[in-house]
């Protein structure tokens, strides 16, 4: 039945029956890729892809898009505006010629508020309510597609890993920001480039779970965390290693490192079918906790990853989402030492009939290769 974007609106389309929704109403991202095979950067023009509870489903663009929204999407229903006229007539009639009057209409959560105030004031008895109560579930389970893409840029990213711990004692001198801009170069050589914001967090820079990168210099004996990822065919690799690329480690490091390692493997292990999102967090933590640390992990253990480096399921407690086959998330415990270092290692997993598969392999030791 159709290509993999029309099947996966009609999924769309029986779960917005299922909770008694009218419509679906989104604008550029994640979610317009995932269900038309089309996106492009939001602007200040109303770019809405609407789709009814039943029925096809209408494009309202600029009409400079439309070639490139017919080419793209399998989408037939593309109403255009110009920007002379304005898109008010067209929203209206779509939404008139879809019967969206009152009952629900859910939004994707990136809809600029102009937008979201538009859609109001054209429809004041209707409730807003997010996309994701319907898209989250449809998006976490993975196809055969989404799970190759997934897979080649875990590879990938592994490669990148390789590769920057084989620098050894070349590392140290180069400013964090340097070694980012390294790192970045080979993710474009890997894949299409970084899947996000790259991370070399160097010393104390390392107990800053979203450090960025600086000037600070890598000195020798400093634990660096390096999280980083290349995106191949729009799915996106992350992985996190913490190396010590020359000299001695701080005082309690291995300790810290070997914990960490520790509650990795306890949640992939436990990574199961029928288990609970809240169950992997428990397991993880429980580890460092053990040890003494648990002060110093502080985020939760992980997050889906898809389309988005960040989606659901997250692996945090209070998530009582059952695992199911086809879910692939992240598994990243940390220890965090304010003003002195910092370790996280990160895998991707996917979760199949029986447990689960890492797609990251490459070492997760702390010394370079």
């Amino acid at each position: 039945m159709g290509s993999v974007f029309e099947r996966r609106t009609s999924r769309c389309q029986a779960e917005l029956r299922r909770r008694e929704a009218d419509a679906l109403v989104i604008g550029p991202g994640s979610n317009m890729y995932y269900l038309t095979g089309f996106d492009d950067e939001p602007s200040e023009r109303h770019l809405l892809f609407v789709l009814p509870d039943e029925g096809n489903p209408t494009f309202i663009a600029p009409e400079m898009y439309y070639e490139q929204i017919n080419t793209a999407s399998w989408v037939e229903d593309i109403r255009t505006w110009d920007d002379t006229t304005g898109p008010d007539s067209i929203i209206d009639s779509t939404l008139s010629r879809h019967n969206v009057k009152e009952g629900d209409v859910l939004v994707n959560e990136s809809l600029w508020a102009k937008f979201l105030l538009d859609l109001q004031s054209k429809l004041p008895e209707t409730e807003f309510e997010r996309a994701t109560l319907v898209l989250d579930d449809l998006r976490m389970i993975k196809d055969d597609d989404e799970l190759d893409s997934l897979s080649s840029a875990a590879s990938a990213s592994d490669e990148v890993s390789r590769e920057i711990r084989s620098l050894g004692d070349e590392v140290i001198g180069m400013t964090e920001s340097a070694l980012v801009e390294d790192i970045n170069r080979r993710l474009t050589e890997g894949g299409t480039g970084p899947a996000f914001a790259t991370i070399v967090g160097s010393g104390p820079n390392g107990a800053r779970p979203h450090h960025r990168s600086s000037d600070r210099e890598i000195r020798s004996g400093d634990p660096v965390v390096l999280d980083f990822g290349t995106t191949v065919d729009r799915y996106p690799g992350d992985q996190t290693r913490t190396v010590v690329f020359d000299g001695e480690p701080p005082d309690e490091f291995e300790t810290v490192h070997a914990t960490v390692h520790a509650a990795l493997d306890a949640g992939v292990d436990v990574v199961e079918p029928g288990i609970t999102a809240a169950e992997v967090d428990r397991t993880v933590r429980s580890v460092i906790e053990e040890a003494g640390y648990g002060e110093w992990f502080t985020h939760r253990t992980g997050h889906g990853v898809g389309l988005d480096v960040h989606e659901a399921p997250y692996i945090v407690a209070g998530n009582n989402r059952e695992l199911e086959p086809g879910m692939v998330f992240s598994i990243e415990p940390g220890i965090y030492f304010n003003d002195e270092f910092g370790v996280r290692i990160e895998d991707l997993v996917r979760v199949t009939e029986n447990g689960c598969e890492r797609l990251n392999d490459s070492p997760r030791t702390w010394k370079p290769l």
